[in-house]
């Protein structure tokens, strides 16, 4: 496919990303296949902060002997994955675009204080059981190299025959022998919290009124915290040269509220874990965790 490549510099300022989003709550309605948005948002040179880094490692609960956080570059692209999806040419409205799954790759070392080029584009139409879901692909590259990737699945509800390959890569988990390692006790706010370092303002998340305008009774707790929460729980210190994370995000988390996350009491640099209710007969997210240490 022949992207058209734009350059993002500087990026929208939140303000901006949500009047993009409220322009965008009505779209008129497709006749046939969507057309897959065919702009490639770039952003040439984004600095991996000590503040930034800082901040986001205060709100998931990462420590610094940790180094940058797996899950981080994906708050620098999210701004550009917003754009995506409140873009006129986008076929359906951004908000209630449900975040299915993510798929983590880092390649080497991620440094505070160097620079990343982000390139974030719409990947491929997903035809999934409960409506049209869209992989929208970040890529980012440090010094011409590919440093670090991922591919977030979200999903548009209710939308009859939907195009694409089928939707068939829900995450295994080895049941026998999963306990519940950790409890994570979640403030009201968190949603409010966590809004303030992922540029992630989604009403749902950080409002009661706004998370019943869409369905749910309270606000929810975004699924990024709960990978980057997750990730932090079990990622080593001395930061991290190679690394997977791959995530499917199940029922929402409810704010004010706890949870606890399961996992397999093994060694090794591979991780199998769920996020489940405290009893742990209902679950919020399914992941997988692999890592090479560093060697510095």
């Amino acid at each position: 496919m022949e992207y058209v490549t734009q350059i993002i510099d500087p990026p929208p300022s939140h303000t901006q990303l949500l009047l993009d989003g409220m322009r965008a709550l009505r779209k008129p309605k497709l006749d046939g296949a969507p057309p897959l948005p065919t702009a490639r948002l770039v952003r040439s040179a984004v600095e991996l902060s000590p503040a930034g880094i800082a901040a986001y490692a205060r709100a998931c609960g990462f420590r610094r002997e940790q180094g940058v956080p797996l899950s981080y570059p994906h708050v620098l692209a999210f701004p550009l994955h917003l754009m995506l999806l409140t873009r006129p040419t986008f076929p359906y409205p951004a908000s209630g675009m449900v975040h299915l799954a993510n798929r983590i790759r880092q390649h080497q070392r991620l440094h505070e204080g160097h620079a990343l080029r982000l390139e974030v584009y719409c990947e491929r139409w997903v035809a999934h059981p409960k409506g049209q879901a869209l992989s929208i692909a970040t890529r980012a590259y440090s010094a011409g190299a590919l440093a670090w990737e991922s591919d977030s699945l979200y999903l548009r509800r209710d939308v009859d025959n939907p195009v694409g390959e089928p939707w068939s890569d829900p995450l295994p988990l080895q049941e026998d022998g999963l306990l519940r390692t950790q409890r994570w006790v979640l403030p009201a706010d968190l949603g409010r919290r966590f809004a303030k370092v992922s540029g992630d303002f989604n009403p749902i998340h950080t409002s009661v009124i706004g998370a019943r305008l869409f369905g749910f009774r309270r606000a929810i707790a975004h699924g990024m915290w709960t990978l980057g929460r997750a990730l932090a729980a079990q990622q080593p210190p001395g930061g991290l040269s190679q690394a997977q994370a791959h995530c499917d995000f199940k029922l929402p988390i409810f704010l004010p509220g706890q949870v606890a996350l399961w996992s397999h009491p093994v060694t090794g640099p591979r991780r199998e874990f769920e996020v489940r209710n405290f009893a742990g007969d209902k679950p919020h997210m399914r992941g997988l965790f692999i890592w090479k240490e560093s060697q510095q």
